[in-house]
């Protein structure tokens, strides 16, 4: 199986104009996704060499910018060319985080967070409905979408816990991990994992952990099965958010709505297809009958929310009966949509890369907790406890003093705004690819593209404070824009 793009493929040369008057000269191969340069063109693995600066947003007027200028940076990374160009004035970054309800989310007293995911989600939204032919959720800011789960539960920031006491900072010998114990099922690793009878409450865990590393109980837990990750991240260079692999060369471009089969669960897939679904496609939400969807068991209203209007099928998983079923729906579609590992699928006889060699057409859609390439893509992460991996609450330590768990889950809802994103461009220029969207590398990369010039974190916190200040702002609880 070769891949589209060759050595020696024929490039052309394009010109992105893009904000302070800056015009990028990139070379591109002719008629690829996506429109910027591949380092690697014998392996076609690497997804974007170019990085468009967002720099110099030390003062309020270009801070005000970021969520435009994140949106064309995320249009410009989608191969999306005729897009728009022009920068915006937008909502504070402050302001956004107190008035979405973010800042009650964070700390058990509301806490700003210096790091502008809410512009970020903003900018995704904003550039998945530049792309889109019908309005998408017109009422809707990108902010919404991360809070709108606290709204329906009424939870609120906890500290150094997540709003639903789930996830959990805490310290060891060394330093600071992140545990996050989601399913029941997680508990019963406990003793395995650090080598005891018994473990049946949180300040067990805690007097245990006192007398391990960090190291030894992050590998450990992760060969377990177990979400957990090192809190003290160190500050990386920007990287992309997303790998591609180009298994076929594209088909043409789209005129009728795409079919999608969402494999997902939980929050991050289920607002991706949500999305798409809003923009036009059929989807079809597969579910095991001996493992449906977690968010089943949580509120009734959140999952509603997200999967109303979607066809939903319940597949014997187990049998092959069942597994033939769900590649006779794969083999109909348009864009696949993964929420788990990829051995899951493996297990099943059913290869990612195999199906879209055959179906030229296919967009394949994974969202993982840290990627596809091994040995991350067997580890286990969600919302919060990936936000802890990428570095955010390192930095709230950084400027607060606390050790806090930034908002609800929020690498979930961020992840399926840039999964919505990039399986709409690749299903626009016509398929043919396997997109590796992670949890982890989603909140890190939106760290890294909008963190200061400087890199002072404290700086800014304390300037997004005045702003807040100046304008007698104050910090609001979460509400659900969208209704189920």
């Amino acid at each position: 199986m070769s891949p589209a793009i060759a050595k020696g493929a024929y490039y052309q040369t394009l010109t992105v104009f893009f904000h302070a008057g800056v015009n990028w000269r990139v070379s591109v191969p002719t008629g690829v996704f996506p429109a910027f340069p591949l380092v690697d063109i014998s392996s076609s693995s690497y997804y974007g060499a170019m990085v468009i600066p967002m720099d110099n947003l030390d003062s309020d007027a270009s801070d005000c910018s970021i969520a435009s200028r994140y949106s064309l940076r995320l249009l410009n990374q989608s191969g999306m060319s005729n897009s728009p160009r022009e920068v915006t004035a937008g909502i504070h970054p402050a302001k956004n985080w107190a008035e979405s309800g973010l800042m009650t989310l964070t700390g058990r007293t509301p806490t700003l967070c210096p790091v502008p995911l809410a512009s970020c989600a903003d900018g995704a939204l904003n550039a998945f409905r530049a792309l889109c032919a019908v309005p998408v959720y017109p009422d809707v800011s990108g902010t919404d979408l991360l809070v709108e789960r606290a709204a329906i539960t009424t939870q609120r920031g906890n500290g150094s816990s997540s709003s639903g006491g789930h996830c959990r900072l805490l310290p060891c010998l060394d330093g600071t991990i992140a545990l996050n114990l989601t399913r029941p099922s997680d508990w019963d690793l406990l003793p395995a994992w650090l080598e005891t009878d018994s473990v049946s409450d949180w300040p067990a865990i805690e007097t245990l952990l006192q007398r391990r590393d960090t190291n030894t109980l992050v590998s450990r837990g992760r060969l377990l099965g177990l979400a957990v990750t090192n809190a003290r991240t160190r500050r990386q260079a920007p990287y992309n958010w997303i790998s591609f692999d180009t298994i076929t060369d594209a088909d043409s471009q789209r005129e009728r709505k795409p079919t999608v089969v969402d494999l997902s669960s939980l929050w991050a897939g289920p607002l991706c297809s949500s999305l798409w679904q809003a923009a036009g496609a059929d989807v079809i939400k597969v579910e095991s009958s001996q493992r449906p969807d977690g968010a089943r068991i949580g509120p009734r209203a959140f999952f509603a929310m997200l999967n109303q209007d979607k066809q939903s099928v319940e597949l014997d998983l187990h049998t092959p009966a069942g597994q033939q079923a769900l590649l006779d729906l794969i083999r109909k579609a348009d864009i696949v949509l993964e929420g788990s590992r990829p051995r899951a699928l493996r297990q099943m006889g059913i290869i990612a890369e195999e199906l879209i060699a055959e179906l030229p057409h296919l967009t394949w859609v994974s969202i993982t907790g840290y990627g596809r390439t091994e040995p991350q893509a067997n580890w286990i992460a969600y919302g919060d406890d990936a936000g802890v991996a990428a570095g955010l609450s390192n930095i709230l330590h950084q400027v607060t003093g606390e050790w806090l768990i930034c908002g609800d889950a929020i690498a979930d809802p961020l992840t399926g705004l840039h999964a919505a994103l990039a399986g709409w461009a690749s299903w626009l220029h016509g398929g043919g690819h396997l997109l590796d969207v992670s949890l982890e590398k989603t909140v890190r990369y939106c760290i890294a593209a909008t963190a200061p010039a400087d890199g002072d974190y404290s700086a800014r916190q304390q300037r997004w404070t005045q702003y807040l200040q100046a304008h007698a702002l104050e910090p609001l609880p979460p509400r659900c824009k969208r209704v189920a």
